[in-house]
């Protein structure tokens, strides 16, 4: 048996501890492969951890291989980020994937996944983008068709996981775990968020009792989103039109613009720009976006396999699958066929806020350059 998790582990906690164990009791004996968003996760955060050695610490947890999830993927709407997750997690050839879930309802989420593969469930949405964001578009039309109201995010992202399964026809099955927390809560619980960590580390909030030591020392401060304000800044004030990166258009770039003028800081700057029509986090990962440079011709839907670490049974799982894998394989950066250098291209940029730059600029080439053997 092989079980699939979609991640991003910023930081790994205590709940991803419990979502690992549950899966082992699930499933004994099973391998369990993770797709895991690197340096930048799909709400458009930096990852506090960076992606190598959140591979280690989920190894060292029961993970036994960790993937990335391409970058062009990872930083986007639910869909798209489930396509490419699921894509990678079909080509392994997992048997289940098993995700947190706030309603913990599959029958539900499984019949909710097929009115949204609907013609009249498009053309709701259709009609609903029209005064509305299209998160927002999605949820009014689906509740429309269904009674039901889906606007939790890990339902939310469980619904594309589901649909992206049932359209290509894959071989997956889905089981869900209930979701012990809030993810939007700041509050640290038994089983804190990833959210409620992530504020606590900001606000110099001891974390000790709700992460495991290997993540404790791995978290670096520097990476959170708002130590680059200055360079967003300087990039949004220094360009002339906007337009030419991906996810801005003729609408909202005016309106960064403008919002920058006033803005000390992330936060502010997307309280300036924000409307019905791009929400929050499609703010943010626009930021993500600017500051990186990435460009409308940069996107591309190429999956790809990048190995980020295994263990002995991953090792094994990689020798006995890898003839029959149709996605390229990538455990060297020489012969990723430039598919892999957007990844170099992040790490320089988030240099930016490092005093010993060459430590993590070179953290990319240095891992993903050791010859992994897998014959």
């Amino acid at each position: 048996m092989t079980v699939g998790i979609i991640c991003e582990y910023n930081p790994f906690h205590n709940g991803h501890i419990y979502h690992i164990n549950k899966i082992k009791k699930m499933y004994p004996d099973c391998t369990i492969i993770a797709v895991m968003s690197g340096a930048i996760t799909q709400r458009g955060d930096i990852s506090i951890i960076n992606k190598w050695d959140k591979a280690e610490i989920a190894l060292n947890h029961g993970i036994d291989l960790v993937v990335e999830l391409p970058f062009n993927y990872a930083v986007q709407s639910a869909d798209l980020f489930a396509k490419g997750a699921i894509e990678i997690l079909n080509s392994l050839y997992v048997d289940v994937i098993v995700f947190g879930s706030e309603s913990n309802n599959i029958n539900e989420l499984k019949k909710l996944a097929k009115i949204q593969m609907s013609n009249k469930y498009d053309k709701l949405v259709l009609e609903y983008s029209k005064r509305f964001s299209y998160p927002e578009a999605t949820g009014k039309a689906l509740e429309e068709l269904s009674n039901i109201t889906v606007n939790s995010p890990n339902d939310i992202l469980g619904l594309s996981y589901i649909k992206e399964i049932m359209k290509n026809k894959y071989n997956i099955k889905v089981q869900t775990i209930k979701r012990t927390n809030d993810y939007n809560s700041k509050k640290l619980d038994e089983i804190a968020s990833a959210t409620s960590i992530r504020y606590a580390i900001k606000n110099n909030i001891d974390i000790k009792d709700f992460v495991p030591n290997d993540t404790l020392s791995k978290i670096d401060k520097d990476l959170f989103l708002d130590k680059y304000f200055n360079f967003i800044k300087y990039k949004i004030l220094s360009t002339d039109d906007l337009t030419y990166i991906f996810g801005i258009d003729e609408k909202i770039s005016p309106r960064i613009k403008k919002g920058i003028t006033s803005a000390n800081n992330i936060e502010t700057l997307i309280k300036n720009i924000k409307t019905k029509k791009y929400p929050y986090n499609r703010i943010k990962r626009i930021l993500i976006y600017i500051l990186i440079d990435f460009k409308k011709e940069d996107f591309k839907e190429k999956n790809y396999i990048k190995i980020l670490g295994f263990n002995k049974k991953g090792k094994e799982y990689l020798s006995k699958t890898k003839k029959k894998i149709s996605l390229p394989i990538i455990t060297n950066y020489s012969t990723s066929n430039g598919l892999t250098d957007i990844d170099l291209k992040i790490d320089n940029v988030l240099t930016l806020t490092k005093n010993n730059q060459q430590e993590y600029i070179g953290k990319e080439l240095k891992e993903i350059i050791r010859k992994i053997d897998i014959d």
